[in-house]
């Protein structure tokens, strides 16, 4: 299904980094684009940075009752690309307690099925849902084995709804460290060194830009018999 002005994509967590980026793409290429987030300042802000007709709606992705809300506001769409998340840090086995587990997956995992759940009924033939993992799903590190158990969860689940769902597609983007808000819980400082460590290590010499998911985003959006797949967006960091 080529992006262009007849699509109608929807996306949870559309204010910044990559869905930011993925609702750009998407208004550039024509497409009807409607982005959701749990604050109304968030939506602003993006809708400032975005194409003329993009809607925005401050919808907490976290309450089933909104995102069902949202979807029936919005009628019959093509695609579902999910990209909620909360800022990222590492967590050392040490600091483990089950209600932090439980808030980590929540929002990436548990409310990404609520909110799949919820958008089958509105999706069009030849609709996809496009999920958000990373690359700590193949290869984990200190202080990721809760990043790692989401992020492997999330390729788990698409794979078992990519046959659920059919002729629904369910697919997954994995992107490596990319330059974006996730990362705001760490100083400034630590973050510019966090990246210019991982770019030295990285065969294409730099951490990805949100754009750089955003493309994959759109290409398993557009690709019409691939399902149930993961696309790495990584810079080779599974490679080196």
């Amino acid at each position: 299904m080529t992006i262009n002005a007849s699509s109608r994509i929807v996306v949870l967590g559309g204010t910044s980094g990559i869905g930011l980026a993925v609702a750009r793409r998407a208004a550039d290429a024509g497409a009807t684009v409607t982005i959701a987030s749990s604050r109304a300042a968030s939506v602003e802000r993006a809708l400032a940075q975005l194409p003329a007709g993009v809607v925005g709606r401050a919808v907490d992705a976290s309450s089933g009752d909104a995102v069902a809300a949202l979807f029936d506001e919005i009628g019959t769409f093509d695609h579902l690309a999910y990209t909620a998340g909360e800022n990222l840090t590492g967590l050392p086995l040490t600091d483990y307690t089950v209600d932090r587990a439980s808030a980590f997956f929540a929002l990436r995992l548990f409310h990404a099925l609520e909110a799949v759940r919820l958008a089958v009924p509105h999706l069009a033939p030849g609709g996809s849902v496009t999920l958000t993992s990373g690359t700590a799903a193949f290869k984990g590190g200190p202080g990721w084995t809760l990043g790692a158990a989401v992020c492997g969860a999330v390729v788990s689940a698409a794979r078992s709804l990519a046959v659920e769902l059919a002729p629904v597609r369910v697919n997954v983007v994995a992107p490596g460290v990319v330059r974006s808000p996730l990362w705001s819980g760490m100083s400034e400082a630590d973050r510019e060194h966090m990246y210019a460590g991982l770019a030295a290590s990285l065969p294409l010499g730099r951490v990805a830009e949100p754009d750089d998911a955003a493309k994959a985003f759109l290409a398993l959006m557009d690709q019409d018999y691939v399902t149930g797949t993961v696309s790495v967006v990584d810079g080779g960091t599974l490679a080196a």
